[in-house]
This record gives C-alpha cells, sequence and structure tokens, in this order.
C-alpha cells in the first residue's frame, strides 16, 4: 500500500498554482503530525492480566514502541506518579537538545534524570547518604539532588556539578529505564513556565513535537506540584529546593530517622 503522504502530495500537485502553496502547508502538517504514535496503557488489574479493552495498548508493545523511539534519539511524553513528563536519553546530547527546545526552557535551567532501581544511582551521582534512606524515599514522588560522576553526559546540566536524579513510583517507568539500559532525561510535558499536566490532552500542542505520547489517564490527585527536591549533596545537610507533594513525609525521614539537619546555604541548581 502506498504511504497516505505520498498520495496527499500527489493530489496536491493537480490543484491550481495559486492554492497548491497552502496545500503543501497543510499536508506537511498532516504529515508531521501522524508520526506521533498516542499510545493508551491497559488499566493494570490486581486479580490478573489486564483483559484487552478497545483504544488500549499492551504495556510490553508500549515500552517496545518507547524504547525504539528513545534509543532513535527523539522525545516522548511519558507518565509519573506525579505529573506527565517529557523524557529522552541523558547520554544523547541531540535529543536533550530537543527538550529545551520542545519547551521553549531556559538552558540554564537543570533537567533531573530519571532511573529503575536504588542502585543505577551510584553509576551517576556520588552518594554521600545510607542506602537505607534512598530505600526509604525511593520509588516515590523525591527527586534527590547528588554531585554528579565523571559517566554522566557532559552536556546535560554544564552548569552545574550537581544532577537531581528519581525513581517514580510508576512501573511503566521504571520498566522504560529498565530496558534502555541508561538513565532518562526528565522534565515536566508542558511549555515552560506553564501549569504541570495530568492528562495527555493538556499539552496536546507538544505532540507533534513528540515521537510517542504515552497515556496513562488522569495521574495522582491532580495537585499537579511534581516531586519534592532535596539537595543531599552536602554530608549530614539537606536542603529543600522545591517543596513538591510530598515535603513533609520526606522531611521527616531526613530528620528524624536519620538525623539530618537543614541546610540554608545556597544551592547552584537554585
Amino acid at each position: 500500500m502506498r504511504p497516505v503522504c505520498d498520495i496527499a502530495v500527489e493530489l496536491i500537485k493537480s490543484r491550481r498554482a495559486h492554492s497548491s502553496a497552502a496545500a503543501l502547508r497543510l499536508g506537511g502538517e498532516m504529515c508531521k503530525e501522524l508520526k506521533t504514535k498516542v499510545l493508551r496503557l491497559l488499566p493494570q488489574s490486581c486479580s490478573g492480566p489486564s483483559v484487552h479493552q478497545e483504544g488500549f495498548t499492551d504495556g510490553a508493545e508500549v515500552l517496545s514502541c518507547t524504547v525504539k523511539a528513545l534509543k532513535e534519539g527523539h522525545v516522548v511524553a511519558v507518565p509519573t506518579d506525579t505529573i506527565y513528563g517529557l523524557a529522552c536519553l541523558t547520554q544523547n546530547s541531540e535529543a536533550v537538545k530537543k527538550i529545551y527546545d520542545i519547551k521553549g526552557r531556559n538552558g540554564n535551567k537543570p533537567l533531573a534524570i530519571c532511573v529503575g532501581e536504588i542502585q543505577d544511582i551510584y553509576k551517576f551521582c556520588k552518594v554521600k547518604v545510607k542506602e537505607a534512606l534512598l530505600a526509604d524515599l525511593l520509588p516515590g514522588p523525591v527527586t534527590l539532588v547528588f554531585e554528579r560522576s565523571e559517566v554522566l553526559n557532559t552536556d546535560l546540566n554544564p552548569f552545574t556539578s550537581l544532577v537531581g536524579v528519581r525513581i517514580p513510583d510508576h512501573g511503566f517507568m521504571r520498566r522504560l529505564c529498565q530496558m534502555c539500559a541508561e538513565p532518562l532525561a526528565l522534565t515536566s510535558a508542558n511549555i515552560s513556565s506553564h501549569t504541570s499536566t495530568v492528562e495527555v490532552h493538556e499539552f496536546q500542542e507538544l505532540w507533534p513535537k513528540l515521537a510517542v505520547v504515552v497515556d496513562d489517564g488522569p495521574i495522582g490527585d491532580h495537585s499537579r506540584l511534581g516531586s519534592t527536591v532535596v539537595d543531599l549533596s552536602v554530608l549530614g545537610k539537606y536542603r529543600i529546593i522545591r517543596p513538591g507533594c510530598a515535603l513533609s513525609s520526606t522531611v521527616d525521614v531526613l530528620e528524624h530517622k536519620y538525623g539530618l539537619s537543614e541546610d540554608s546555604g545556597k544551592n547552584d541548581l537554585v
């Protein structure tokens, strides 16, 4: 079967000259939009395997498609445990640049990285807290900031020696990181300075710039606060960079269980 875009171009050529430019412009926009795959995750059943539902895609197929897009250097939209995010491979400098371009994001604002397992954090960060502390906060709606390791892409946040790392409490995201076998650069799925999104239609204007949009329905409690961001790069200290949605529980763990004290010093991620 001939591609739809090829047929559209032939039809456009048969138009009169004065209308062909507008038609070609419209055809180009249509073809660009067709490149974006919007995939709805099958709801997980607690009583057994997910049952096929019209309009939904099996999780394994969504994972395969998303991994392929990431490996090809594209940016994708993904669900997390807090808000929807844009993601690309951290070690791909061109893909990292695309995220900034898509969002219209200030180049001096950092991107977090997302990994699948706690052990992965040690590959890309210099950790100064007990592993038990990591396990108490992750997976969860918290971004932990550490000094970055030398193996992390130098084009990612080149203006700082620190990096924030996430392990969302979301099965799809954790499996996606595991299948990619490297961290994802992660930021909110919205135009920079606009409201965070908890449903995919809320960032629909970005879809044509994305290879895959993974739709997992409405996210969380719709607070739109995003993760709590806390700097743990100074031994025995913590600093809240962004209160987010889990401030109270995070501070409780840091202070009362592990005896960390709040650091009022300036952080170079702010």
